[in-house]
């Protein structure tokens, strides 16, 4: 028997495996292909303060290694989660994690203290890469001193685990760390997608509406276990990985490099059972390593 409990933050997971926001939906519309009660966690989509309708099409576009998006966090808004997603998801028998954005510290703020009165929502996870309307839309997570505001303002109103995640669109991601650190963040999750861009060549136009968007899947995983692994020796904050994870060897290469456990986004569209795969997969390393406990694969890496 190996034992697969990790503990981010106060936060009890029986599993390292959760699955990354704007992925999964609310979890529910993967309960045909998922025992979600054998998860780790599930991680919402972003959930906003006023409804918010989205970019125009298109807004998603495949790549080699990967998957473009340009989405926009459409959702209807976290009273409507409130009222009406909340009691659909309350009673799932593992960590349901709500992802948090906003355009304004206010609005970060406000969202926070609405989730926070939802007794079965153990953790927020701080989506940090939206672009901060009253600062000409540089994103909040691209700079220590506006990283730092919307985590401590937040943090002032939110009492239960606050996970924090980092744009890997920066020079040295372990600064931004450090300023979350400072300003109250319980754990960190990193990395989000990378700017990128897609071309139509025949039509000599971009394919996505926004012409830039974030690119998530295979390609960025390389990027972001070097920012797992130099972020975990920064900083004391427990870190949950993600970034192209397709199997349980690419979740063991995030625990060695110093994550406490990993998220998988994109590769649940080209196979919605990959997250019990993976779970599975890390069991049987676990038992053929000799590895009694998870923790014991944190972080052990060797150089």
């Amino acid at each position: 028997m190996v034992n697969t409990k990790i503990n981010i933050a106060g936060l009890e997971l029986k599993n390292p495996v959760l699955t990354a926001s704007g992925t999964y939906g609310y979890g529910i519309e993967y309960q045909d292909f998922v025992d979600l009660s054998r998860l780790g966690g599930v991680v919402v989509k972003g959930t906003t303060l006023h409804p918010r309708q989205g970019n125009p099409y298109p807004r998603m576009a495949e790549t080699p290694a990967g998957i473009l998006n340009a989405v926009g966090l459409q959702n209807k808004g976290v009273h409507y989660f409130c009222e009406h997603i909340y009691p659909e998801i309350k009673d799932i028998d593992t960590a349901m994690i709500v992802n948090v954005s906003g355009s304004t510290i206010e609005d970060y703020v406000a969202t926070a203290e609405m989730i926070n009165s939802l007794e079965k929502i153990p953790a927020i996870e701080l989506n940090i890469s939206c672009p901060n309307v009253k600062e000409g839309g540089m994103a909040f997570g691209v700079t220590c001193p506006g990283a730092e505001a919307v985590v401590r303002a937040v943090r002032k109103v939110y009492d239960k685990t606050l996970i924090v995640k980092l744009s890997p669109n920066v020079t040295d991601i372990t600064e931004i760390a450090r300023a979350v650190e400072a300003a109250g963040a319980d754990a960190l999750s990193m990395i989000n997608t990378l700017l990128g861009m897609a071309i139509d060549a025949e039509k000599r136009r971009p394919i996505l509406s926004t012409v830039t968007g974030g690119l998530s899947g295979p390609a960025v995983k390389p990027i972001a276990l070097r920012m797992v692994w130099q972020t975990s020796r920064a900083v004391s904050l427990p870190i949950i990985g993600l970034g192209g994870i397709c199997s349980a060897s690419d979740a063991i290469e995030f625990l060695l490099a110093g994550a406490s456990a990993v998220q998988l986004g994109t590769y649940n569209f080209v196979d919605p059972k990959a997250t019990i795969k993976v779970i599975e997969g890390i069991e049987d390393y676990m038992q053929r390593h000799g590895v009694r406990d998870l923790s014991e694969l944190v972080g052990s890496l060797q150089i």
